[in-house]
């Protein structure tokens, strides 16, 4: 028998439409049935009054000044689940289940966006600056108006109610009686394990905030430290409890640095449950930590205290507050847990401080920060030859710095190779590592099944890794061409890092290689919004153009991209007229044969069709196979990152029955 829902042995499609707000599930020995719900009666016995608005979800009415608004089935049953779960955020996914049962398959987001946007039609809600229904990039809505007091009737007010009903009185058969027997029932109901479901809300996962920490040394020059301390506690606490807490992942932390916003508005902007508010001071040989803990929903101080310890055992000052927050908001560690707590080792603050640099130059994510990244790495290392995360972040450096034109891949690919293995000699604990020597051997090896193995094991040491699964759906599932897990991953990477610009838009080309390209224009748009200046998502917007044969709009999106990419604004006019004239002339053939001549030239945005790579595609388009296929085994020879998308990149499908292509594919070991 279950308390919160229906038994166990109703079947789904039954508790599908016992979701229903106005059914009533009434059990007896031997029997099972649904009744409708009289408008007078609900479990609730409560009507929500928000500004003008009256929700009654006993007669499953919306009024505004006393007058009924019309509200679709599916919408008024969202409305009064956020509205009867309006201290808190409703995931999607409780969403989904809560209306249309585990069992359905719908269209989920599709259907949800709908639902959403019929409900702010009729309460005249901007999206933009909303006063009922908030938005939480990537997790869910909570319902935010302010409640006016109403009172809640009492059962022999509702008895009294069914009887002066005027249809029950008129009727010589009294049709409405049996209203009266329900709620007398409803008691005996709930008493036996029998009860009435209203939208259903599901356990989930705590989230929490590392906010940034606050640099209290009086030297800007310290940034970097108080900075890196934020990224570790991250870490650490990730990797607690993950089924009971999930943790907010740097990128949309760091938006908060400096903000002057108010715990309750983090909160509600990022979906968490409690937010971690810290400073940190180094003085002489000695680190200061101070830690606070609130809880979002009522801004309560839980727990707060101050840390301090040598230099030298700042990883272990970092655990005393892991585990101080564990206790406190009484998560289960495991064994293994507390064992490596316990034992966390020392670290030589010449190396550690060398660390945290190349963590800071890490996370510019431009060619220069890669190349002072690496160069603190390595300094780290030299220092300590046994720091296992100084390997771990050069072996990051190293596989991602091909993207940022640092070097080419095969004389960065083997340094991060190696890089990864002797971190995880050092320490098999460490997530980034096995999440980067799985990206390796995927992109260099093309060893599939060793990059699984090593992708799932850096996401159960931390599922909370954000870039985990970022890259698990973009250099593994989407290449095997299972789309539908890698947009499931990417949405994962979304909804623990929601303010990262650059994992929404590679959600686009998530979309895009699922061949549903119109989700993949929605999602550029909405990387967009959040940050019109980011080059890459523009080149990528003029890509999902070219896919809708809307050239006119990709020249557009292009010079977009070359203006923000700092390429000189009479230059990018000249191209853009050229290529509107040749699109003119020659239609799209003309177009591609056209960018052909820019991505010969010197400046072309990231992610253009500069590389060998970029130029098959270029060819493929242009009819001419064999020097698609020569660019596309020059990349293979260079062992080019993009190189792993030659099986879903639609530009190639003309060059999908050549024999040399299908040769190509075995040998990178994708699907034919």
């Amino acid at each position: 028998m279950q308390l919160n829902g229906f038994p166990r042995h109703i079947p789904s499609s039954l508790r599908r439409r016992l979701a229903h707000p106005n059914l009533l599930f009434v059990a007896s020995a031997g029997e099972s049935r649904i009744r409708p719900l009289a408008s007078v009666f609900t479990l609730a016995h409560e009507s929500i009054r928000f500004e003008d608005f009256e929700l009654d979800s006993r007669s499953f009415e919306l009024r505004r000044v006393g007058r009924l608004v019309k509200l679709e089935r599916i919408p008024m049953q969202l409305l009064i689940l956020l509205a009867e779960n309006r201290d808190r955020l409703v995931t999607r996914e409780e969403i989904l289940e809560a209306i249309w049962g585990q069992d359905v398959f719908v269209d989920a987001d599709n259907s949800i966006n709908t639902a959403v946007r019929k409900i702010r039609q009729v309460l005249k809600d901007d999206p933009e600056n909303p006063r009922f229904l908030r938005t939480i990039s990537g997790k869910g809505y909570r319902f935010t108006a302010q409640i006016n007091p109403s009172a809640s009737r009492s059962l022999s007010e509702i008895h009294r109610s069914a009887e002066l009903l005027p249809e029950a009185k008129q009727s010589p058969h009294r049709p409405y009686k049996w209203v009266v027997w329900a709620g007398i029932a409803l008691v005996a109901i709930v008493s036996t394990g029998f009860l009435v479901r209203p939208p259903k809300t599901v356990p989930k996962k705590a989230m929490l905030v590392v906010l940034p920490f606050v640099n209290l040394s009086g030297d800007a020059r310290e940034e970097y430290f108080a900075d890196g301390m934020t990224e570790e506690m991250i870490t650490q606490l990730g990797s607690l409890d993950p089924k009971h807490l999930g943790v907010v992942a740097r990128t949309s932390a760091m938006h908060y640095k400096g903000s002057s916003a108010a715990a309750s508005q983090i909160a509600r902007e990022l979906g968490v449950d409690y937010l971690l508010e810290g400073s940190v001071r180094q003085a002489s040989d000695r680190v200061r930590v101070t830690a606070q803990l609130i809880q979002s929903g009522d801004q309560t101080h839980l727990w707060a205290d101050s840390f301090e310890r040598g230099r030298s055992d700042v990883l272990r000052l970092q655990s005393d507050v892991a585990h101080a927050i564990a206790a406190k908001i009484q998560l289960t560690l495991s064994q293994q847990v507390e064992d490596g707590l316990a034992g966390t080792p020392s670290v030589n603050p010449e190396a550690h401080e060398a660390y945290l640099r190349g963590l800071e130059a890490w996370n510019l994510r431009t060619k220069e920060g890669f190349e002072r990244s690496i160069l603190e790495f390595n300094q780290a290392i030299a220092v300590d030859p046994d720091y296992a995360a100084a390997y771990a972040g050069l072996a990051r450096s190293y596989s991602l710095a091909p993207i940022f034109g640092v070097s080419a891949a095969a004389d960065t690919m083997p340094k991060a190779l190696d890089a990864a293995k002797k971190a995880l000699a050092l320490d098999d604990s460490l997530f980034a590592a096995h999440t980067t020597l799985a990206f390796v051997l995927a992109h260099y090896e093309y060893n599939w099944a060793a990059s699984e193995r090593e992708y799932l094991r850096g996401l159960e040491l931390n599922p909370s890794d954000a870039y985990g699964h970022f890259f698990y759906s973009n250099s593994y599932l989407s290449p095997l061409g299972r789309h539908d897990a890698a947009i499931a991953e990417i949405k994962k990477a979304a909804e623990l890092d929601p303010l990262a610009v650059p994992i929404q838009s590679f959600t686009g080309i998530t979309y895009i290689w699922a061949r549903r390209y119109d989700e993949a224009f929605a999602q550029f748009q909405k990387a967009n919004q959040m940050n019109s200046t980011f080059a890459v998502n523009h080149e990528r917007l003029a890509h999902c153009y070219i896919y809708l044969r809307k050239f006119d709009d990709a020249i557009r999106e292009e010079s977009k991209a070359r203006l923000l990419s700092g390429e000189d604004a009479k230059m990018v006019v000249m191209k853009e007229d050229a290529l509107r004239r040749a699109l003119t002339a020659g239609g799209p053939r003309g177009y591609w044969r056209k960018l052909l001549e820019f991505s010969e030239m010197k400046q072309n945005p990231p992610e253009a069709y500069a590389s060998a790579y970029g130029l098959a595609r270029i060819y493929a388009q242009l009819g001419e196979a064999e020097r698609a296929i020569e660019s596309l085994e020059k990349a293979y020879a260079e062992h080019e990152i993009p190189l792993t998308e030659i099986g879903i990149e639609p530009l190639l499908d003309p060059l999908r029955s050549n024999p040399r292509f299908q040769s190509l594919l075995r040998r990178v070991g994708l699907p034919q």
